[in-house]
């Protein structure tokens, strides 16, 4: 029998549907940039600041325009005193009040309208919210990877979502963690299970999508 390919079918290099879409942001919070951040790297800072941050802005922006979901994830517990925070968390002193301003998103990229701002007590957020579940309902099956930290929460879900049949990508340049080092191995160690563009290409793909036929 001879063996079909199918890799062109399946291919990540496709154009953007913008009703089939979503722009995800994570941990871009106030717990993991604003003031010092929890302690993290000057490198990060930089690099957070002066690059991925401003990139998510343009990437809202443009998805704004195309009418494609933007959401957010955020550390934050379900409670104040954190006994809610998944093991990892809890050994790693992870612990986000609920309703804090740490929880909260950093103004320069924050939510607009009704737009999905999901909380998490672990590095994925398949794992610890509905996050499939609000995907399917809004038959969503491509999402735009940005955020926090590239290595960590960006990782697990690019792989997870990679598994749970969703079309990753990663907007390398609008991602950051603490050394470019580390950056730079975790989009090599995943690049199999996403595509992985600039945000000049992403915005290049979205403002080249047709115009969204989903409703308000």
């Amino acid at each position: 029998m001879q063996e079909l390919d199918l890799r062109a079918e399946y291919s990540r290099d496709r154009p953007i549907d913008p009703g089939r879409t979503a722009l995800l942001i994570i941990d871009v919070q106030n717990a993991t940039y604003g003031d010092a951040g929890g302690g993290r790297q000057a490198f990060f800072h930089a690099q957070a600041g002066s690059t991925a941050i401003p990139n998510i802005a343009q990437l809202q922006a443009a998805c704004r325009r195309q009418r494609i979901e933007v959401m957010f994830t955020v550390i934050e517990n379900l409670t104040l005193d954190g006994r809610d925070r998944g093991l990892d968390y809890k050994i790693s002193g992870f612990n986000v009040p609920k309703g804090s301003w740490g929880a909260k998103v950093v103004e320069a990229v924050a939510p607009a309208g009704d737009e999905i701002v999901l909380s998490k007590t672990s590095s994925g957020l398949f794992n610890s919210t509905n996050f499939d579940y609000l995907l399917r309902n809004m038959s969503i099956d491509s999402v735009l990877v940005t955020g926090f930290l590239t290595d960590q929460c960006v990782d697990i879900t690019v792989r997870d979502g990679a598994d749970r049949g969703y079309y990753m990508t990663c907007v390398a340049d609008a991602c950051a963690t603490e050394s470019q080092a580390r950056h730079d191995n975790a989009l090599a160690a995943f690049k199999g299970y996403c595509r992985t563009v600039t945000t000049a290409e992403a915005l290049g793909l979205i403002e080249a999508a047709a115009p969204s036929s989903a409703g308000p």
